[in-house]
């Protein structure tokens, strides 16, 4: 794959046509599902806050994180595959944009959820050494039911109130916003939801409001919880100039034996969110762990009310947020991502043609390739099903219900070529 290299000249240009360099923010949900927004076909959840983003950006229904928490946070901050960036092993040699953006002249903050140092406080691998002057959330997930804060390098207590989370680190982006922010400097915000991963919870204003349970009732509250920041970056006068992304980091659970009846969660609770026509979820290689719902909005240069279906990932960020923001890609390693300016400012409907599935499989054009072994987290394995190569025709076969790789042998052998020379098993990438 060919390593993305920006001349200055051409960063210099770019900035010209764009104006002044934008600013970003990302807010990255946890395990939410492709069907679980109203803008995406659910007919249980209202978001009417996320239906109007929609309108006034454009929405993309082939957008790729990764399968699993860990590994696609890696992957959205370094624009490079998990099996090269490490998931939750992120080593301190890793480059993410923050670090550049920095570089770059932009004030940076992560609120929420990290992820990337192996859930525990190693400072070198901490949101504060890898390219964000603020920190404020939990460095893992909330898998016991609780979650231990850092702001920046220091502990700063915990909570078993899941409920509060959602609203708590919306606050603390508001915060950052009215009273942080250097009004001088451009800034990023990436601000990582723990909902709804694992033990679930809603606000007393939300719980039992819905009707989809209270998986419903944390879905409504992003909405609510969105709109809030939207409605503060309308306030302080910088909605015009600000890139606003909003997706997750994978599928969501949707098996029963992953979901009934854990230990540790709410009363009657089934966590569960919806993969709309998608086969699977959270940890599979399937549609429905890797394809989620994303929404981009900066008014005047992104179309609005437009659908798009090419091909988009989290790895993209990077390269794209290279040409926007006026820094180069590392030179040093493989970037897998690509500029994708084009495609979001309606200029191109030409996205990615290929997309690996971690070491699982590759899609190329319409067709989709997995290996015979292709579930490797050890979780959201089908039961009763063969290991063999399967192939799917995505234009056709949206739900990958019919394994066609008897039937097209050419393909199938192209397709595992590729997969299997995917770069990412060279030693001088173990980094």
């Amino acid at each position: 794959m060919k390593q993305f290299v920006l001349p200055f000249a051409l960063l210099f240009l770019c900035l010209s046509l764009f104006g002044e360099k934008p600013n970003v923010v990302i807010v990255f949900t946890d395990d939410q599902g492709y069907g679980d927004l109203a803008c995406y076909g659910s007919k249980t959840n209202k978001t009417p806050r996320l239906d109007q983003l929609a309108k006034e950006g454009t929405l993309f229904t082939s957008f790729y994180t990764q399968t699993v928490c860990g590994p696609s946070r890696s992957a959205l901050l370094t624009g490079r595959y998990p099996c090269r960036s490490k998931g939750w092993g992120m080593p301190a040699s890793e480059i993410t944009f923050g670090e550049l953006m920095q570089k770059a002249g932009y004030q940076t903050a992560c609120i929420g959820k990290w992820d990337v140092s192996n859930r525990k406080a190693i400072i070198d691998r901490m949101p504060n050494a890898q390219g964000f002057d603020y920190y404020f959330g939990a460095l893992g997930a909330n898998d016991g039911g609780g979650v231990k804060f850092h702001e920046n390098n220091k502990a700063a207590g915990t909570s078993r109130d899941m409920g509060e989370l959602t609203t708590l680190y919306t606050d603390k982006s508001i915060e950052f916003l009215k009273k942080k922010r250097d009004p001088k400097k451009p800034f990023v915000l990436y601000l990582a939801h723990t909902m709804m991963h694992t033990i679930i919870d809603a606000s007393d204003r939300f719980r039992d409001k819905s009707k989809g349970g209270l998986y419903g009732d944390v879905v409504e509250e992003f909405d609510y919880e969105t709109g809030r920041l939207l409605d503060t970056l309308e306030e302080l006068g910088l909605s015009e100039n600000t890139l606003f992304i909003y997706t997750s980091d994978n599928g969501p659970w949707n098996q029963d034996k992953y979901t009934k009846n854990k230990k540790g969660h709410p009363k009657g609770s089934i966590f569960w969110g919806s993969s709309g026509p998608l086969r699977n979820g959270k940890g599979s290689p399937y549609e429905g762990g890797y394809r989620l719902p994303c929404i981009v909005r900066w008014p005047g240069k992104v179309p609005a009310g437009r659908k798009s279906d090419a091909v988009f990932a989290t790895i993209d960020f990077m390269p794209t947020f290279a040409k926007l923001c006026g820094f180069k890609a590392p030179g040093d390693r493989v970037i897998d991502g690509v500029d994708q300016t084009g495609l979001l400012m309606g200029k191109s409907e030409k996205g990615r043609e290929t997309f690996y599935f971690d070491r699982a499989g590759i899609r190329n054009g319409k067709w989709k390739y997995l290996l015979p072994k292709a579930h490797f987290y050890g979780y959201a394995r089908e039961d009763g099903r063969p290991a063999e190569e399967e192939l799917y025709d995505l234009e056709k076969d949206l739900g990958e219900t019919t394994n066609l790789a008897k039937k097209h042998p050419k393909i199938v052998a192209e397709l595992r070529k590729l997969t299997n020379e995917l770069p990412a098993y060279k030693p001088d990438e173990r980094r």
